[in-house]
């Protein structure tokens, strides 16, 4: 591994970086619980045996205290007879023994039935006779060449009987210890095996689960290699699936915004060749020793580039249109703006501009944008009606079935503001009013010969950001009806007025 390059496992895929930190998590919490386990159960085992070996002293000490032989009924006349009796009646534990020592030697063994032989471990018998006979009972710990034991040793001593003896109890906690830990194996073992079990059934409900994740790196790379198209196929209803359809509506986001790129690049190299064809053609031409001829290409060159930065001002503006910020809605009086548009909208020219009806309410609108496609429609209206013709303005709110609300009555669920620019001109043929939105397009009475084209679509992006739509009603030589239809909140509280 590099210095500084992520770890192996970072590489791994995520389904089975997950399923090894589970796997991890799961082994670890199994190796603490079992070793807080285990080594509760070793406290409990020690405890357990002192517990054992005080319990079998106790009963030791009853017989001696009594001082009968319960056999013949008669009193003990020695230490050695006592300690007989005593381990013939004591049964000890599989992994305990016992035996008898006097100073010399051992003076008796553990019956044949017991299966730790004490005498055989001679470094336990040769510790034990070295030390001195205790006073007291004695519990201690011994650990020899062949295991280690739990010791307990009686001092035994009659009166009459002035030989003293030492029973000695041991158990053997190595023998003890390794039944435990043949328990925890095998509890080890079930666990690993359960693990396994369970790393095979999480790992097909990771993948599961994951599978989302792979289609949509499936899908970048396929959008990569130049599939914008790819959609996710989504699935369930879980937070991947929403993953899935957030990742779907941003390819869709992107795709418009591609689209959007490649038609501006298209526009812009189709629109600005011509402008750009005719200048170069001009000044080319040009006789620069001839006054008259240097005016008029100075003239086209100016009214070239003019069109040119009209017609850049105006793909800049539908570039952005598809931006959330397109749009910056605000209250807005609809009264007032209606006023504003046609003050304005007579500096464009000899028409009879008035308002034929308007509404007292506040909508939440972006005033500037409205302003500009009302006054795009305004222009438009201008252009192909003739001079001294009436142009109309005006807006009314509707309601869903297109009746207007009663005055004074808030606008219903579904209500609209429509805002509407009624000329007297050429009008549109059916044919160019289902496409005259679109960028470009020309009627088929030249209708769009001037400016850049694009003032409609403009119109339409403004109406769209709004979340509403733009339509047209016209009649071949009568004129038409240009409206925008904007949404507007269902409590608008209105009154129709007519101007």
């Amino acid at each position: 591994m590099t210095v500084g390059a992520a770890p192996f496992w970072r590489r791994w895929p995520v389904a089975q970086q997950v399923l090894a930190s589970m796997l991890v998590i799961a082994i670890v919490t199994l190796g603490i619980a079992g070793a807080a386990s285990y080594l509760v159960h070793v406290g409990q085992l020690y405890a357990r045996i002192d517990d054992d070996l005080t319990r079998e002293v106790q009963e030791f000490e009853a017989l001696h205290a009594s001082g009968i032989n319960p056999e013949n009924g008669e009193p003990f006349t020695s230490a050695a007879d006592l300690i007989y009796l005593a381990m013939q009646r004591t049964s000890p534990a599989r992994s305990e023994g016992m035996i008898a020592l006097h100073p010399g030697g051992i003076r008796w063994n553990a019956p044949v039935t017991v299966e730790v032989r004490l005498e055989e471990d001679q470094e336990l018998i040769q510790r034990l006779l070295g030390s001195p006979i205790p006073e007291r009972i004695r519990l201690t710990t011994e650990a020899t060449g062949t295991t280690t034991y739990r010791v307990a040793v009686v001092p035994v001593q009659l009166q009459d009987d002035p030989a003293p003896l030492r029973l000695v109890l041991a158990r053997d906690i190595e023998a003890e210890l390794a039944e435990l830990r043949r328990t925890y194996v095998v509890f080890f073992g079930a666990g690993l095996v359960a693990l396994a079990i369970a790393a095979v059934v999480a790992w097909a409900l990771v993948r599961r689960l994951f599978q989302p994740l792979e289609d949509l790196r499936r899908t970048a790379q396929r959008i990569t290699a130049g599939g914008i198209g790819e959609r996710i196929e989504v699935t369930g209803s879980d937070d991947l699936a929403d993953l899935s359809h957030t990742f779907n509506e941003m390819l869709d986001r992107l795709e418009s915004v591609l689209e959007s790129q490649r038609r501006l690049l298209d526009d812009v190299g189709h629109e600005l060749r011509t402008p750009i064809t005719i200048v170069h053609g001009h000044l080319e031409l040009t006789d620069p020793e001839d006054p008259e001829d240097v005016r008029q290409t100075h003239e086209v060159a100016l009214d070239e580039l003019d069109r040119m930065s009209m017609l850049v001002e105006d793909l800049v503006t539908l570039a952005t249109s598809d931006r959330d910020d397109f749009v910056q809605p605000r209250p807005v009086d609809v009264d007032r703006l209606l006023l504003d548009v046609v003050d304005k909208a007579r500096a464009l020219g000899d028409r009879q501009w008035r308002i034929a009806e308007n509404v007292a309410a506040t909508a939440p609108l972006d005033q500037r944008r409205v302003t500009q496609a009302l006054l795009q429609l305004c222009q438009n209206a201008m252009k192909f009606s003739a001079p001294g013709s009436e142009v109309a303005l005006g807006a009314e709110l509707t309601v869903p079935g297109g009746h207007a609300p009663d005055a004074g009555r808030p606008g219903g669920e579904g209500s609209e503001l429509r805002l509407w620019v009624r000329d007297h001109g050429v009008g549109i043929t059916e044919e160019d009013a289902a496409s005259i939105f679109e960028r470009f397009t020309r009627g088929a009475n030249g209708s769009r010969a001037e400016g850049s084209g694009l003032g409609l679509t403009i119109v339409r992006a403004i109406a769209v950001g709004h979340g509403g739509r733009v339509s047209v009603c016209s009649t071949p030589g009568l004129g038409s009806i240009f409206a925008l239809h904007l949404p507007v909140p269902a409590r608008l509280e209105s009154v129709v007025e007519g101007r």
